[in-house]
């Protein structure tokens, strides 16, 4: 069972752990990496059993569970940035007045409106996972759907459309077969989906076609065939060259039983696919050229640094003075360097991210006038 699937699979307080436990190991739901039980683990001088370092590894590589949840995909979680952005607050403590002046908007009596809402959707979301877990013990199934391809470029969930109902609209706009022509195309846009999903039926794979081979095609299916070559592109089902001159149909892209039975699976492929790149980023001032470098284990998270340093928190303090001296709109966060990590094999990322940050201070100098960063024999 590879991690995606540990990750969907465990219960709910082994997620909120962030780690579960076999015979032999114990495995971090966050990344899969694997600490062998019986085994003392050194780390700055003190020894540590398997299970605490686990939480060890957690704090290190990922911060917290709540950090690296807080900065999984919105189709994952469900919540909005500006919810993120206020979770991520209330989890650090904050007052209602410092999210108020943090998030600069509205009054503290908003803040606890916001409060509020995200209680009600933890109270919704129990409703819906019982009520889903009720419909899987009497169904024994999840409901089907007809889901955009992971290519798509333009769909979101409110796309998904239930199985029988696609079967009708093809039987209605292809009145002579799926191989006849298209009676309309003039249709709600999630009804898009079925059909362009039937037309890139017609394309070979692993075959590529030019413009005229294309039109060729789709004329037969549609009098506006330019139209639908454009949104069998953009519906992620063709691709081409940036000069339009050469066509192909997506690998995957056309299911021929064009069904998903789980919702949950696709979240898995896409939790899958989903890649937490680690490596170097620079705070840059724009007025100064100061810098300031930084290693993270998740580069997706560098963006919450701005954040920190709206709320007036870094941990850098010169660097926080001239943020609120200069604004936030003066400075830049740009990534340095993205760490390469092995397919297999065991891999220490503290190590390696160490490595490449002194390898990135030594390159740049962020000393004194020229960054924020302090040398060891520095004082804070």
């Amino acid at each position: 069972m590879n991690v995606s699937d540990f990750f969907w699979d465990t219960s709910f307080e082994d997620l909120k752990r962030g780690y579960l436990q076999e015979e032999a190991h114990y495995v971090c739901l966050l990344c899969g990496k694997k600490i062998e039980k019986g085994i003392i683990y050194p780390v700055e001088g003190v020894l540590y059993d398997a299970g605490r370092y686990m939480h060890i590894h957690i704090k290190q590589v990922h911060q917290s569970v709540f950090e690296y949840l807080n900065g999984l995909d919105k189709k994952l979680t469900g919540l909005t940035e500006h919810q993120n952005n206020l979770l991520r607050l209330f989890y650090q403590g904050k007052s209602d007045a410092e999210v108020k002046e943090a998030m600069s908007i509205g009054s503290t009596s908003t803040i606890r409106n916001h409060r509020f809402s995200l209680k009600e959707k933890e109270r919704q979301s129990k409703v819906y996972l019982v009520m889903m877990e009720l419909l899987k013990e009497q169904n024994k199934q999840a409901l089907p759907f007809l889901s955009p391809p992971k290519s798509a470029r333009i769909v979101d969930d409110h796309y998904h459309v239930p199985l029988d109902e696609n079967e009708k609209l093809l039987k209605k706009l292809f009145p002579e077969g799926p191989e006849g022509p298209l009676k309309t195309f003039s249709v709600k846009e999630k009804h898009k989906l079925i059909i362009l999903r039937e037309i890139a039926k017609r394309f070979e794979s692993e075959r590529t076609y030019n413009e005229k081979e294309i039109n060729q095609i789709l004329e037969v299916v549609y009098s506006d065939f330019v139209t639908l070559r454009r949104y069998l592109v953009e519906y992620g089902f063709l691709d081409r060259t940036p000069d339009g001159s050469e066509y192909w149909l997506i690998k995957d892209s056309v299911n021929k039983e064009g069904v998903t039975m789980n919702r949950k699976d696709e979240l898995r492929q896409l939790y899958k696919d989903t890649k937490f790149e680690a490596g170097i980023y620079q705070t840059r001032n724009t007025k100064n050229e100061k810098l300031f470098i930084e290693s993270t284990p998740n580069l997706k998270t560098i963006n919450g640094k701005r954040f920190t340093l709206d709320m007036g928190t870094h941990q850098n303090k010169q660097l926080q003075l001239e943020w609120k001296e200069f604004g936030g709109d003066a400075f830049v966060i740009e990534v340095l360097e993205i760490l390469e990590t092995p397919e297999e094999g065991d891999f220490d990322i503290k190590d390696t991210l160490k490595k490449l940050k002194i390898k990135w201070l030594n390159q740049l100098q962020p000393y004194g006038e020229r960054g924020y960063n302090k040398k060891k024999t520095d004082k804070n």
